[in-house]
């Protein structure tokens, strides 16, 4: 039996990895893993975003069409899909323990750990790295989120991204680079290995919510890309999920930010995979690494995450495997493959017999020859459906009141969308997508029924900053 670790890299863009085609972004650590791995170029997300994909990523099974929700106290994330893990569901870890395996958890990714989640269980030990995003570590800043007086230190020099009052408060204390994220979550996944490492067979998860928004790359890594001496824009950049306006060089130092940090976690990943060869476990160690989306960052009009723009930069994943002893070294798989094959994909290559009925397959399979069985992928992005395979990409919503096709031959960056030239296509695709289903896509009123005024999102806190959508969304609650 084989050492299994997964390495989750949240908002990873497949655009931005130089094994993938990237010739100006710095990641030669994830470039030599795939140089000894499989890298997946058909690898997709079955269900979006964070916690639809670690549902399935964990159990095996879709989270796709995301049926049975209900809105979760202690989170003001609503979006179907994003739920704890069901109990009737046997986690990936709670099958490696079984088998006698240590099983540990290293994560970053607060979402995961709000007060009704649970993607912790079947692990032997596990360590939540505080702090992310909009996690409830520090009292969140008022005043004037764009004074430079918020930063904490020189080593950051900005920081752009929403959920800015949360951000700040929670890196007040950093003082230099080892209290980044990043550095703190591969480090504590190195300690445990060097104590835990050799004593029995580990199954090993690292989930970094880096590069994953606000992007505030140390200041060395923010040089990599940007020239910050001329540079008189914000240095604080408030973001919302949907168009943005940046002034002149906002958007250059906005990009070069979000580079930063990708350089940022292939160092560190680096870093943790030298000490795995260090300690003796590399040639019987599986790896594997994937993000889970990429991220919009007005590639099509807006920033971050949103349902109706299904685009490249949010679909295409960065989905490296790396086996036992050199296997399948530097080949490219074209397989469509998504998160819920990771479970099966690593129980058999560690040498464990899945557990029957799981949706995932074995991925590495398809790597070593056999015919792949799939010839497309889908999604939910609720309320927004999705489907691509080698002729096509095609997103709709639910009620089938707004189409997109483009053919990605001919406009591989889904520039021009072609629905209305091509309706038996669309026609087609649609019914694809209401198969897959297995009938009508389930409908949700998004509020939480009997305790409506349960911590709402920010779209309710008069003093936050939020899209023309979100407001719309506001107002129609409101009204009911």
């Amino acid at each position: 039996m084989s050492n299994v670790i997964l390495i989750m890299l949240d908002s990873l863009r497949r655009d931005h990895v130089g094994a993938y085609g990237n010739d100006w972004i710095k990641t030669p650590n994830i470039d030599a893993l795939a140089a000894e791995g499989v890298r997946f170029t058909n690898a997709y997300p079955e269900a979006l975003p964070t916690l639809p994909v670690r549902r399935a990523m964990h159990t095996g099974f879709r989270t796709f069409p995301c049926r049975n929700y209900v809105a979760a106290k202690g989170d003001v994330v609503m979006i179907p899909g994003w739920q704890p893990i069901p109990e009737h569901h046997v986690t990936m870890a709670e099958v490696f323990r079984h088998h006698g395996y240590l099983t540990a958890f290293f994560a970053s990714t607060h979402h995961m750990f709000k007060p009704s989640m649970n993607y912790h269980r079947g692990f032997t030990s596990w360590e939540f790295i505080r702090g992310q995003e909009a996690d409830h570590f520090k009292v969140p800043y008022g005043g004037d989120m764009e004074s430079v007086e918020n930063l904490p230190c020189e080593d950051m020099y900005g920081m752009v991204g929403h959920s800015l009052p949360y951000c700040l408060a929670n890196v007040q204390d950093w003082r230099e680079e080892k209290d980044w994220f990043v550095p703190r979550t591969f480090g504590a996944a190195a300690r445990w290995l060097e104590r835990n490492g050799g004593d029995q067979k580990f199954m090993m998860v690292i989930d970094e919510f880096d590069p994953h928004e606000p992007w505030n790359p140390p200041k060395e890594y923010l040089d990599l890309y940007f020239d910050t001496e001329s540079y008189e824009g914000r240095r604080i950049i408030p973001t919302v999920g949907g168009p943005n306006e940046f002034g002149e060089g906002e958007l250059e130092y906005t990009l070069a930010s979000y580079a930063g940090e990708v350089t940022h976690c292939d160092d560190y990943v680096g870093l943790f995979l030298d000490k795995v060869k260090e300690l003796g476990l590399w040639d019987d160690t599986v790896v594997a690494l994937v993000s889970d989306h990429g991220h919009n960052i007005m590639d099509h009009g807006i920033m971050h995450k949103v349902p109706d723009h299904m685009y490249n930069e949010l679909m295409d994943l960065v989905y490296i495997i790396k086996g036992q002893g050199g296997d399948n070294a530097g080949k490219e798989c074209v397989a469509y493959v998504a998160h819920h094959d990771i479970p099966v994909t690593l129980m058999e290559m560690a040498g464990i017999k899945a557990p029957e009925g799981l949706d995932g397959a074995n991925v590495w399979r398809w790597a070593s020859g056999e015919e792949q069985t799939r010839s497309y992928a889908t999604c939910m992005f609720y309320p927004w459906l999705w489907t691509k395979d080698s002729e096509y990409v095609y997103m709709t919503d639910i009620e089938k009141t707004s189409e997109k096709l483009y053919d990605i031959k001919a406009d591989p960056k889904e520039k021009n969308n072609i629905a209305s030239k091509h309706p038996e296509v669309c026609k087609r695709l649609r019914k694809r997508l209401w198969d897959e289903v297995g009938g009508d896509p389930p409908r949700y009123d998004i509020i939480r029924r009997d305790h409506e005024w349960y911590e709402y999102p920010d779209i309710h806190d008069p003093t936050g900053t939020f899209s023309k959508t979100l407001i719309a969304k506001r107002d129609a609650l409101k009204r009911k």
